[in-house]
């Protein structure tokens, strides 16, 4: 009789992760078939997984009225998913785009507001400064709203003029926590950042998400003034310059170099809109999102913040 081997002694990681998404989908198909209704279905609502992290959510038309059940279970599928896409939803409008946001709590706008943005919590972003608030998420990995006391809890993105080129790229910060060394790891565990902007306030780089306990990162690779070693502690001191930069350069090697089989890659179509959690997913746009018009075509984006509701804790 043969012996069987556990996968994580023989697997690479990207294997081991597409093990777990489809041991975990046969087991959410069995459920389903003795409960006598198609897996994460719900009538027209049907969810299925990304290749290795997240959702897209085929049937829904979000123009329409969503039923309360089902909005508890797109709230749910972002908590678990961390970042749930909804394609071919034509022209969502700033009114709906910001209704449906607080399904996820109160909005909070804190960005620029350009002229065009169709509404006061909604941020426009694009590659023409005519249309948009231009250079967005260029800066480096981040989530956003480090700089805050609590950082936002949920993004919305919506593709209102759809490029050509352009991706925006998400990482899942408990999978980066996980995949790091544990001498790495252990260091990182030490810092906190000190962001750039509204000075003050000391976030943990890694830290428990405060709805799922899952390890994730606060981080903004291209805003950060400088890292306090052991904060709180009788050993805590605030990194120099050059020791800010090269830590800055080794979480960005990490994120460009190592981590690639757990990025996301989103190419956008028209009528895309995007949850995202904004605490458990690091996201990045690409250079092309900033290409000129006459070469990818205009690209307009609306997204929205939702309030942090937590301070960010070891």
């Amino acid at each position: 009789m043969q012996q069987s081997v556990p996968l994580t002694t023989v697997a690479t990681p990207r294997v081991q992760v597409l093990a777990h998404r489809y041991l975990r989908s046969l087991s959410t198909a069995r459920d389903g078939m003795l409960s006598g209704r198609p897996a994460t279905s719900d009538r027209e609502y049907n969810v299925q997984f990304l290749p290795v992290w997240g959702a897209e959510v085929l049937g829904l038309d979000l123009n329409q009225d969503i039923p309360d059940p089902v909005i508890r279970k797109i709230q749910e599928d972002v908590t678990e998913h961390r970042l749930v896409i909804f394609r071919d939803q034509g022209a969502v409008s700033g009114q709906r785009q910001v209704d449906i946001s607080g399904w996820f709590g109160n909005l909070e706008s804190t960005f620029y507001k350009h002229p065009k943005s169709p509404h006061p919590d909604i941020f426009r972003v694009s590659n023409s400064n005519l249309e948009g608030c231009t250079g967005v998420g260029r800066t480096g990995w981040h989530i956003d709203g480090s700089f805050m006391a609590k950082p936002f809890a949920y993004s919305t993105y919506h593709i209102v003029s759809c490029p050509t080129q352009g991706d925006t790229i998400f990482a899942p910060l408990a999978e980066v926590t996980e995949s790091l060394s544990s001498e790495r790891r252990e260091r990182w565990e030490r810092l906190h950042m000190l962001s750039d902007r509204r000075g003050g306030v000391a976030q943990p780089l890694i830290y428990p998400h405060p709805i799922t306990g899952k390890p994730t990162m606060c981080l903004h690779t291209g805003m950060t003034d400088a890292y306090v070693w052991d904060l709180d502690t009788p050993q805590e001191r605030v990194a120099g310059s050059a020791e800010t930069r090269q830590i800055l350069g080794e979480i960005e090697q990490v994120f460009r170099r190592e981590i690639g089989h757990l990025v996301y890659s989103h190419k956008w179509q028209p009528g895309d809109f995007i949850v995202s959690d904004n605490l458990a997913v690091a996201h990045e746009a690409s250079p092309q999102t900033q290409m000129t018009v006459s070469d990818v075509g205009l690209r307009i984006m609306h997204r929205t913040t939702v309030a942090g509701q937590h301070h960010l804790h070891k």
